[in-house]
């Protein structure tokens, strides 16, 4: 699983359509009719097979683009996109066993582009393709389910493999984003990009922006009915150098609302990526950290990504059954895992916190299940997990986690995970408790993560049940008065029982990272929410780098400068 502050996809529509909610189906929506229509006549015809399915279910994704991206004061992308995708699941056998068991999870569904435009036959004709398709993939995995239960060894968990939900029925006609001065936003992007051409050793810079507007279509056998829009801004700024020694170093920020307007203004946005600019020079200088266990205080930001890497993903439902999980988890429910000051939510129903819009939020999970508040842990003690139509032993039902993107089966994936504590101090207190920390133990310094650009964890049985988290600006803190120093090149790293023992007290803010995250069933955006955090444990190991050495040429305009100049 790895999550990281990038763009899932580059989207905007330029158009506007009145915006209409509620239960009635879309008026003229031929997409949606004709889905319907489909999905009716090839229940029918398969009810007669043998075998015959028990669930039939059809997604599409309507999704209309244009991404422009700059790099060093130009243009150099700025395109519009109308796509389609149609989705087929198909489950043969029973809820009990089907053909999605165990390893054969992938022959749930099958995906190709759809047409685009109202031509309903044309629809249809790629819909009964699927379909059929889907249906002989998923009869001769049903067979090979069927024969691999019946010759292996007792499962640990014999839960079924599907599980019952009610009907849903959602059925929102919300309108396009407002129309966008796209030579307004080119030029934007030009001037801000063009705002690290000051900067010699900065060699890679960019600034995109991406706004997606469409709609999620999913209807079902069942009798549900979902539409629900997607709409979303993202901008973003990347930039990075190479040091002497060769480690790459990259700084990134991105901006996420629900439209164009709700961007920052372009005095703050310059503001952001003049601190890159600074930033990269002060690390390309900085020297290598050390190896390193002792205390630490990790920014909100920072303490966000470590909870969605180790924690997060071990809550998620799938990862509690089946031979092949760690299942850190599994048997400690009404069990303490973390200090009892901290509770843990997952809320994709949340749009947004103290005025940041979270990356995980959606109404309805790519199941047709409506999204629901999950607390996974309440003063410290692990009640429930993140799930989907796939139960595990004493948690039957969805809770409207079942997430992936257009190509893969939902699993139980996380929203938006947020860390709340009842123990906390300022920001100046947790500094100087950071001191008091390292002075307790006589270490010769501490360490503050300021932020950070992602992070991965394992969670398969057959691998170590570690974390990796990817911080960008670290410094070392001493007690004897000296200032930080920013060192570079170091991974926090551990395992999640232990890591998690080591929390003495969390700040009293809390700070949003939006990312997106990939796991077995693609890539979708996410929100991670945390105070920061001081431990008085934390490991950290260099990080691997390149031995490719920076530009031997100079940069255009800085022929003069001589070698080593700053």
């Amino acid at each position: 699983m790895k999550f990281r502050v990038v763009l899932a996809s580059f989207v905007v529509f330029l158009s506007v359509r009145p915006a209409a909610t509620g239960e009635a189906a879309p008026k003229g929506d031929v997409l949606l009719a004709t889905m319907q229509q489909e999905l009716q006549r090839a229940n029918s015809a398969l009810s007669q097979a043998d075998p015959k399915p028990y669930f039939v279910s059809y997604s599409a994704f309507d999704e209309e683009q244009v991404a422009m991206v700059a790099a060093h004061g130009a243009l150099v992308t700025s395109l519009s996109l109308h796509r389609r995708t149609g989705t087929v699941s198909v489950r043969i056998g029973s809820g009990a066993l089907d053909n999605t068991h165990g390893t054969h999870r992938s022959s749930g569904l099958s995906s190709e582009a759809l047409p685009l435009g109202d031509d309903a036959a044309a629809i249809a004709r790629t819909f009964w393709r699927l379909t059929d398709r889907e249906y002989r993939h998923a009869s001769e995995s049903y067979l090979n389910a069927k024969t691999g239960k019946a010759v292996r060894a007792q499962e640990e968990d014999d839960s079924p493999d599907f599980s019952p939900v009610p009907v849903s029925r959602h059925l929102d006609d919300a309108g396009r984003l407002l129309t966008a001065d796209q030579h307004a936003w080119e030029d934007r992007l030009r001037r801000l990009s063009g705002r690290l051409r000051s900067h010699p050793d900065i060699y890679t810079s960019i600034a995109m922006l991406a706004v997606e507007s469409g709609k999620e279509y999913f209807v079902s056998t069942e009798g549900s009915e979902v539409v629900s829009p997607r709409r979303v801004v993202r901008l973003f700024f990347e930039a990075g150098t190479r040091a002497e020694d060769g480690m790459e170093l990259i700084r990134a920020e991105s901006f996420q609302a629900r439209s164009l307007d709700r961007l920052p203004d372009e005095t703050t946005l310059a503001a952001a990526i003049d601190r890159m600019g600074a930033d990269l020079e002060k690390l390309r200088a900085a020297p290598l950290a050390e190896p390193f266990d002792g205390p630490a205080l990790l920014s909100g930001r920072a303490a966000a990504v470590f909870f969605h890497e180790v924690l997060g993903h071990r809550l998620e439902g799938q990862r509690q059954r089946g031979d092949q999980e760690g299942q850190t988890f599994t048997k400690k429910v009404h069990q303490q895992v973390l200090p009892k000051f901290l509770s843990v939510v997952d809320d994709p129903t949340l749009r947004e916190l103290a005025g940041t819009e979270l990356s995980g939020w959606y109404e309805y999970d790519e199941e047709g299940v409506a999204a629901a508040r999950v607390p996974v842990g309440q003063n410290g003690i692990l009640q429930d997990f993140l799930m989907s139509r796939l139960p595990i032993r004493n948690f039957a039902h969805s809770n409207g986690h079942g997430r992936s993107d257009e190509t893969h089966l939902p699993v139980g994936r996380q929203g938006n995970l947020i860390v709340s504590s009842t123990q906390t101090a300022s920001d100046t207190e947790l500094r100087q408790k950071l001191v008091d920390e390292i002075k307790r133990q006589g270490k010769p310094y501490g360490l503050y993560f300021e932020d950070i650009q992602g992070g991965f964890t394992l969670t398969a049985r057959a691998l170590p049940q570690t974390f990796q988290v990817l911080p960008v600006l670290v410094w070392k803190v001493y007690t004897d008065g000296r200032p930080d120093e920013l060192v570079r090149g170091v991974d926090v790293v551990g395992t999640p029982l232990a890591a998690l023992e080591h929390i003495l007290v969390t700040g009293n803010t809390l700070a949003v990272f939006n990312g997106v995250c990939s796991a077995e069933s693609g890539r979708v955006p996410v929100s991670a929410v945390s105070p920061a955090m001081l431990f008085s444990e934390i490991e950290v190991q260099r990080r691997s780098k390149s031995n490719t050495r920076p530009p031997i040429l100079p940069p255009p305009g800085f022929e003069t400068r001589k070698k080593g100049a700053q």
